[in-house]
Formats: C-alpha cells, structure tokens, sequence
C-alpha cells in the first residue's frame, strides 16, 4: 500500500507541477497586465478629470464675461442712439433755419394757372426734401457711420476671446451696407399747403392789419369771427384781435361817418393836400400794381412755402431723430446678437467636450473596475494554486 501511494503521488506530481507552474506564471502575468490597465486608466481618468474642470471653468468664465458685455454694450448702444438722434436734431433745426437759402436756389418755370403752379409746388418740395436730405446726411451720416463701425469692432474685439479657434473663423469684418436713411415726408407734410398769389396793395386795410397782429389774426378779425383763440395765442393778441374785429366792423358799418371824417380833414388841412396825399397813393397802388408779375408771384409762393414747410417740418424734428437713432441701434443691436449667437455656438460646444469627458471619465471608472475584478480573480487562483502546489505537489 505505501508503494502504491508513493508512486502514484510521484506521477500527481510529475503531471500537474509543469501546468501548475505555467497556470502561476499566467496569473502572474494577468495580475500584471491588469495593474497596468488600472494605473493608465487612472493616470487617464485624472488628465480627463483635470480637461473637464478646466472646461467648465472657460464655460463659467464665458457666461460671466458674455452678460457683463451684455450689460456694457446695452447702454453704450443706447448712448450711441442718443447721441445721433440728438445730431440729427440738432442739424435738421439748423437746415430748417436756412430753408429759405434752399427754395431760393429753387429753379423751374412758373406760371401762375393752377396746373402749371401744382407741378411748381410738386418740384420745389422735391428740391427742399432732396437738398435737407442730402445736407443732414452730410453733417450727420458720416459721423455716424464712423461711430458705429467702431462700435461694432469693439464688439466684435470683445467677443472674440470668448470664442473657439472655430467659431472665431466664422466672424466677419462690420457689414458696409448700413446707411441712415432720412424720411422727412415733405410731400405729405405741406399737402395742405395753399398758396396766396393775389395782388395785395402794401398799404392796403388787408395787409396792414396783417402786418400789425399776424396772418391768422387778421384773417379772424376782417372775417369778424368771434371764435377761439388760436392755440398758442396770447393775452395780447386776442386784445388786438378784437379792437382791429371792431375797428373793421365799425368801419363796414359807418361808411357815413368817414364821409363826415373827410369834411372836417376837407375844412381843416385844404383840399390840396388831401388831393397830393391820394395822387401819391394811387400812384403807389398804380407802382405795385403793375410791378406785379409772374416772378413777384413766384416770390410770394416760395416765402409762403417757406413759413409753411418751417412750421411742419419744426412738428416733425422729434420723430426724424428719433426714427434716425432707432435705426443706429438696431444696426447695433442685430450685431451683437450675431455675436451673441457665436457665443452660444462656442458655449454648446464646451458643454459638448464636457459631455464626451463625462463620459469617457465613466468609462475609465468601468474598465478601472472591471481591471481590478480580474486582478483580484488573478489573486485567487494564485492563492487557489498555492494551496493545490502545497496539497498535492510539496507533501511527503
């Protein structure tokens, strides 16, 4: 019996301590291998954890920057649209100042019947709007459009660093399209505009109470309205208007009285000079009678145009700076957005490689974990192999 135990321990151990061997060498080199993957994936994983730390703080740092610019670009725009609108203001009062320079320069054939003196007045407004125009884009549009250019670069200056390598090839120089554009709208402005061309005699009743308390109050009084005062009137114009009101109506009324007037002047100065001071007067009507022609015409339409086109166009000064500075901020406003835009093109980006570093820091974290299972399965066949080695191949 103990030869037979003896030989055939002798052949358990002849048989299996080769494969023994070689099993232990392959744990060996398993655990190995694995303790390899273990520290590269962990070496790894720190590397990734480190990127993403960094790309959240770059998207932190985007987002604070991008509303602080925000807020600094929101009140230089609204700053920048101030001022143009005040320049516009302020140049638009000054042409309407010498409108009178401008329709003299006006130029055209007149005749005084009444389509010939429409199409006159269609030209001369046509001239005024071009040359106001032309005059508000020479003092205002160039400054302008300088400042806005450098608002738009500064803007551009300042998102630049918020931007990725690629977003910042997408950004483009300032558009060059932009031009202020002024709507005066003279035509419909002065489409109530009626012209006055009919002879008056410089000293007649008419133009003497017109001259002394004003066109719209002469009209009133030699009309004997006993309306409302104009808007804008005062004190002493609705008292002047009601003694020429009474003088006028005293007047068409008592045409007795003047003949009794001109007895007594008759008796008291003599009949020549009455007689001299009527020759020089109707030699006075007779003078400007005749030195009535188509240019006296033409001058009279172009002051009354004038005194019209000034007063409407006063109306008006508000609404044309103000739809000047509109214009300068959404040119500025549609700019920044575009680079807004292109922030949030570089914001979905870095909220993307944080994405992918998530999840490729997960995946370390699995193959780390799935590393050491194999390592500690290793382990246990080493151990599993130690003790078959001392059970059945080192015993006696």
């Amino acid at each position: 019996m103990f030869v037979q135990e003896f030989i055939s321990q002798s052949a358990v151990k002849t048989k299996f301590e080769q494969h023994t061997v070689r099993a232990w060498q392959i744990t060996e080199a398993v655990r190995a291998v694995m303790d390899a993957i273990n520290i590269a994936a962990a070496d790894r994983k720190i590397c990734c954890l480190e990127d993403r730390e960094e790309q959240r703080d770059r998207l932190d740092f985007v987002r604070g920057q991008i509303n602080r610019l925000s807020d600094s670009v929101k009140e230089k725009i609204k700053t920048l649209t101030d001022e143009v609108a005040a320049k516009v203001a302020m140049a638009l009062s000054d042409q309407i100042r010498s409108l009178p320079v401008l329709v003299e320069e006006f130029r055209a054939d007149f005749n005084p019947t009444q389509d010939n003196l429409q199409l006159y007045k269609t030209k001369l407004q046509q001239h005024v709007e071009d040359r106001l125009v032309g005059c508000l884009a020479h003092r205002c549009s160039v400054g302008a459009l300088g400042d806005v250019r450098d608002t738009q670069r500064h803007m551009i200056d300042s998102v630049r660093p918020l931007l990725s390598t690629s977003v910042q090839e997408q950004l483009s120089s300032p558009s060059s399209c932009f031009q202020l554009t002024y709507d005066l709208g003279l035509a419909s402005l002065c489409a109530d505009f009626r012209e006055n061309i009919d002879f008056q005699f410089s000293l007649g009743w008419t133009a003497l109470v017109t001259r002394f308390i004003g066109a719209a109050n002469a009209r009133r009084a030699l009309s004997g309205a006993d309306g409302r005062l104009q808007e804008g009137s005062t004190f002493k114009d609705e008292m002047v208007v009601s003694i020429a009101t009474r003088l006028v109506s005293v007047t068409s009324r008592a045409s007795m009285s003047v003949l009794v007037v001109g007895g007594v002047v008759w008796r008291s100065v003599g009949w020549r000079l009455i007689a001299l001071s009527l020759s020089l007067y109707g030699v006075l009507y007779l003078y400007e009678r005749l030195t009535w022609t188509d240019a006296s015409r033409e001058r009279a339409l172009k002051r009354q145009f004038v005194e019209h086109a000034a007063h409407r166009l006063r109306t008006v000064i508000p609404v044309t700076s103000s739809a000047c500075g509109q214009q300068v901020h959404k040119e500025l406003s549609a700019t920044f957005s575009r680079l807004t835009q292109r922030v949030d093109l570089s914001e979905a980006e870095l909220e993307g490689t944080i994405r992918q570093l998530c999840f490729r820091i997960q995946r370390l974290e699995n193959i780390q974990r799935r590393s050491k299972a194999f390592r500690n399965r290793a382990t246990e066949l080493e151990t599993q192999l130690e003790a078959f080695s001392v059970h059945y191949l080192q015993g006696n």
